[in-house]
């Protein structure tokens, strides 16, 4: 028995349009986008919008009327009546099997991504934050109308999420690796770090494996090795402002002293479990109250990388260490100047031709006078 096929459905106040939709989430693979669309009941003259809104403030910010949000994309097109002969347009089989069980009131609707909107993106409130999230929201609404720019009635309308999320095929044939090499003061040789992965692309919920190679050939000892994997978020709007935290880290307990090599395997869990109260990490869209995951890695295309609005996410591996100095002090030698002591280096006095008895010059302080005195005794 083949499994069956959820579907959406979503019904006006007034009944007068109902939407219906196989999914609800859209995916990006990297060289295409699923397509949006499936069918509408409607009773009267209908249109469908697809928008795409980026919200980078809280609901309870907005000053004055003016809203935090701004509409990255927004596309509408009339449904009912139709612009098009049903028969001649190209139908998904969801739309196929709905226009067989809804009858010729059903009538389908088609939209296609542009290339440079972001995936949905929302970024995790605090524990007190209330109102909606910082985000980026796809949505498609159906709402009847004499025309698509007049305002729209809520009891005539149909507003469902979406989202767009990210899909990166897995190229096994990569594997990444970083080298990197610190001379030190003082240091004759240097210190050399080769962090390496297993591979390119790690799934939610997947260990990542990180191999750490320290050849530390300088003077320095090396302690407090910790390896983490850190979550890069930019925030591309008026500016591109970058925020990084760490979602998962490992501490290496063993210290590499001077002329040591340390090789390891560090194995890191970059997962929301572990991060759940860290506010300001990028997750992926949520329908509602669904459990969702750390967002996954944005992958645009670099012809338009610079068009790209909202919020794109990538992650790195560092490896983080202290190289430890040397004790300064003075050294002990064993050996020795001799130098003549002369009583002429003394303030105040002067000598005769042999150099031997202090005289008085001019008006001697009584400072001075006092040690002559004493050097005469």
């Amino acid at each position: 028995m083949s499994p069956k096929h959820v579907i959406f459905k979503k019904v006006s106040k007034d009944k007068s349009v109902t939407v219906y939709m196989g999914r609800r989430d859209f995916v990006d693979h990297c060289d295409f986008v699923d397509p949006v669309g499936e069918l509408i009941k409607p009773d009267v003259l209908l249109y469908v919008m697809l928008s795409c809104t980026f919200r980078y403030g809280r609901q309870d910010m907005d000053v004055l009327g003016v809203a935090f949000r701004r509409d990255l994309f927004l596309q509408t097109r009339q449904v009912y009546p139709e612009l098009q002969d049903k028969e001649k347009l190209t139908h998904t089989k969801i739309q196929k099997k709905l226009l067989r069980k809804l009858g010729d009131n059903a009538y389908p609707f088609f939209f296609e991504f542009p290339d440079n909107l972001p995936c949905s993106v929302t970024l995790q409130p605090g524990p007190h934050d209330v109102g909606k999230k910082c985000a980026v929201e796809f949505e498609v609404k159906a709402f009847c109308g004499e025309n698509q720019d007049e305002k729209i009635e809520k009891q005539s309308s149909v507003r469902l999420s979406i989202r767009k999320i990210q899909f990166s095929p897995e190229v096994s044939d990569v594997v990444p690796v970083a080298e990197t090499t610190f001379e030190f003061l003082m240091s004759e040789k240097p210190l050399k770090v080769i962090l390496s992965l297993t591979k390119e692309t790690f799934y939610h919920g997947e260990p990542v494996s990180v191999g750490v190679d320290i050849d530390n050939s300088s003077s320095r000892n090396i302690k407090d090795i910790s390896v983490s994997v850190e979550q890069v978020t930019n925030v591309v709007l008026y500016s591109n402002d970058k925020y990084v935290k760490s979602v998962a880290r490992e501490e290496i307990e063993d210290s590499v002293p001077a002329g040591t090599q340390l090789r390891t395997v560090c194995t890191l869990f970059p997962i929301l479990a572990y991060n759940k109260d860290r506010r300001g990490l990028a997750l992926d869209g949520q329908l509602k109250h669904e459990d969702t995951n750390l967002a996954s890695s944005s992958i645009v295309r670099q012809d338009v990388l610079k068009e790209v609005l909202g919020i794109l996410v990538s992650y790195k591996v560092v490896v983080r260490m202290m190289a430890c100095g040397f004790p300064l002090s003075h050294s002990e030698t064993d050996d020795m100047v001799f130098e003549e002591f002369k009583r002429a280096y003394l303030k105040g006095v002067v000598y005769g031709d042999d150099d031997e008895s202090p005289t008085e010059e001019g008006n001697n302080s009584a400072e001075d006078n006092l040690l002559i005195e004493r050097l005469k005794v």
